[in-house]
């Protein structure tokens, strides 16, 4: 494998796969999936498959890794569906420290991507709520970070930032855009929090329920992947999160031509699989349409703020097509949360 970037030398394989007890090796190969700069391998071996991971710069404070892995045993020992984390040959442990930098061994879980059909829609919702009661009675030393994409200093601060950055394009239209996505914002920030959510219960959560980090066998999820993101919340900002992912439709390369609605079906039988596990109060259930707008703001801004880019596409271009979808939330909240509310929940 070449070295530099985000891949692995030979070398430094021969290294970390020394400490684990897999036996021969046979076969290692690149996996390009999720964080392009933690590269990952899939290592074929006496002992079974494998899934090498090198953390990158700035996710890789080894008290956070240590926590992550502390979720993710409790998890696996309740029955959840997490890839089961492997110790190391020597010190037992599940965290590599070699030379500054930190790796990860997993059992290798064969899967497929969601298939976007309503069921597994649903049991993706299903499973993010008992990842949600698994969780709820969690015990922990360390205290991850507190905090979501609700009301949220530093996204309307990325909104500021973004409105002054020249790379981002024209300064009128990229006033015009980013004044009015802090303006809904501000507005949906503020109904969510009338309607309680500073009482609301906090926990661990996900961080980073999207179909990209779950595994699936038909319509079943098998596996729940990178937990890099978990922190103390209100579950229902996972919930919101998730719907918002499931839902979203972007079905061609170029943002700029994705449609303004979203997949309304797959966004209710996302919320049904979360309901089947977990009751929620009426209150909570009419605030998921704004929390999807706040959602949807805060994961644009803050790659478009760091670099004037949402990947590879304009930000300008790219937050354009934010507002659009969020004016479409809006207009449609009475009827999306009359819809959501069908099933009256508990007071």
């Amino acid at each position: 494998m070449p070295r530099g970037g985000a891949n692995f030398s030979s070398e430094e394989l021969v290294r970390v796969l020394s400490h684990y007890d897999v036996g021969i090796v046979h076969r290692v190969k690149p996996l390009s999936a999720g964080n392009r700069r933690a590269p990952k391998v899939v290592v074929r071996a006496d002992k079974g498959t494998f899934l090498l991971k090198r953390r990158p710069k700035g996710r890789d404070d080894l008290t956070r890794v240590a926590f992550a892995h502390a979720v993710q045993r409790h998890l696996a020992s309740q029955a959840f569906p997490v890839t089961s984390l492997v110790s190391t040959s020597d010190e037992h442990k599940t965290v590599l420290n070699i030379d500054n930098h930190i790796y990860e061994l997993f059992t290798f879980v064969s899967g497929s991507r969601c298939d976007a059909s309503l069921e597994a829609t649903e049991d993706a919702g299903r499973q993010l709520a008992n990842l949600h009661l698994r969780m709820g009675d969690f015990a922990h030393d360390y205290e991850p970070f507190r905090g979501s994409f609700h009301d949220s200093a530093t996204v309307r601060q990325h909104l500021k930032m973004i409105r002054s950055d020249k790379r981002a394009g024209s300064a009128r239209r990229t006033e015009a855009i980013t004044e009015s996505l802090l303006i809904r914002y501000d507005r949906s920030s503020n109904r969510v929090n009338r309607l309680g959510y500073p009482s609301w219960k906090r926990q661990v959560v996900h961080g980073d329920w999207h179909p990209g980090n779950l595994l699936f066998f038909g319509a079943k999820v098998v596996g729940v992947v990178d937990f890099d993101s978990i922190r103390i919340a209100p579950p229902l900002t996972d919930l919101a999160n998730g719907m918002l992912q499931f839902s979203i439709v972007g079905d061609c390369p170029d943002p700029t031509q994705w449609p303004d609605a979203f997949d309304e079906p797959r966004l209710f039988r996302f919320l049904d699989g979360y309901r089947e596990a977990a009751k929620l109060s009426t209150r909570k259930l009419r605030s998921l349409v704004d929390l999807m707008i706040e959602a949807m703001i805060a994961e644009a801004v803050l790659p478009v703020a760091a670099t004037g880019y949402f990947g590879y596409h304009s930000g300008v271009d790219f937050l354009q097509m934010i507002l659009r979808k969020t004016k479409w939330l809006r207009r449609h909240r009475k009827a999306l949360t009359e819809a959501i509310l069908g099933v009256t929940g508990d007071e």
